[in-house]
């Protein structure tokens, strides 16, 4: 298998907003949540929360990123996939809008690792 090295280029979309996103919801729960536009209520504990799972797996991916192993670059698609039609269950579930920024943006990287995954996938 190649480089793939635009796959690769990808990842970094994923690590640019786990690791910020993460951090804010951390270290500023109530102010992110406002710039994600949540329409809840919600105490700081589970959003500090997310936002620790959030950095930790953003550090997984730099990883990847940094070893370029390409091994790894499907289980970072398939596990959007999981993450992403989970959100969209608590979405159609709770209606909140939070949950419709989060799809747009894992969506987004979906469609970019995946279509260069595939491009990549062909040509090798």
């Amino acid at each position: 298998m190649t480089e793939m090295k635009k796959t690769r280029l990808s990842l970094f979309y994923l690590a640019g907003y786990l690791i910020p996103t993460g951090l804010g919801l951390f270290f500023a729960p109530q102010m992110m949540l406002k710039a994600l536009f949540a329409s809840g209520e919600y105490t700081n504990v589970f959003p500090q929360f997310a936002g620790s799972l959030m950095v930790a797996l953003g550090i997984i991916v730099v990883a990847v990123i940094r070893y370029g192993n390409p091994v790894f670059y499907r289980t970072t698609l398939i596990v959007r996939v999981w993450i992403w039609l989970s959100v969209l269950a608590l979405y159609l579930q709770s209606g909140e809008r939070l949950l419709l920024v989060v799809l747009g943006v894992v969506g987004l990287g979906m469609i970019l690792t995946g279509g260069l995954y595939l491009s990549e996938r062909r040509k090798s």
